[in-house]
């Protein structure tokens, strides 16, 4: 969660400077982390509870029902993500100080990845959902930083600003079909 609120705020911090969609799409994402995270942590300490009269097959159904909230989650980023960048295709505006934008969220995809793939292992290991999904969320949030620094380094290089707004859109695409 820490690390979450610390890529997340890097996030916004590069949205800040640039004012681009495609870097707000990847912000907004992060939001959905920290409240799966959060979801997540809970659920883990519900699921490891014994047995009890109100649940005599245990505690361990939490875990779908936090993973189906986060998938909705992310849904939701996506389509805010897909409204903004709509809207800026149609009201375009300039994108500012792309390279300090770039070098944020590279390091703050990298950071994704690695708890991700961490997250996934252990879900694996210890046979948790949600665990598990988290860390695809996190996983996924890092291929779509990928995209996304494909896209900022178009933009950087080609100066075709339009390009921040369709490449947005797609990625919300992406998002959306990994939180179905």
């Amino acid at each position: 969660l820490i690390l979450g609120l610390t890529i997340m705020s890097a996030k916004f911090y590069a949205y800040y400077l640039t004012d681009s969609i495609t870097i707000l799409s990847d912000a907004l994402e992060s939001i959905v982390n920290i409240i799966a995270g959060g979801l997540g942590l809970y659920s883990l300490y519900l699921s490891s509870k014994p047995r009890d009269f109100d649940h005599p097959y245990g505690h361990g159904k939490v875990e779908f029902i936090t993973s189906a909230i986060e998938g909705t989650m992310i849904i939701v980023a996506g389509g805010m993500i897909i409204y903004k960048s709509v809207n800026s295709y149609f009201n375009p505006h300039p994108i500012q100080d792309l390279g300090l934008g770039i070098i944020l969220i590279a390091i703050s995809g990298i950071i994704n990845y690695v708890l991700g793939a961490v997250a996934v292992n252990k879900g694996k290991k210890k046979h948790s959902l949600a665990l598990e999904s988290s860390g695809v969320h996190l996983k996924t949030d890092a291929y779509t930083t990928l995209g996304i620094l494909l896209g900022l380094l178009l933009i950087y290089f080609t100066k075709i600003q339009i390009l921040d707004s369709i490449i947005a859109f797609f990625i919300a695409l992406f998002i959306i079909y990994h939180g179905y």
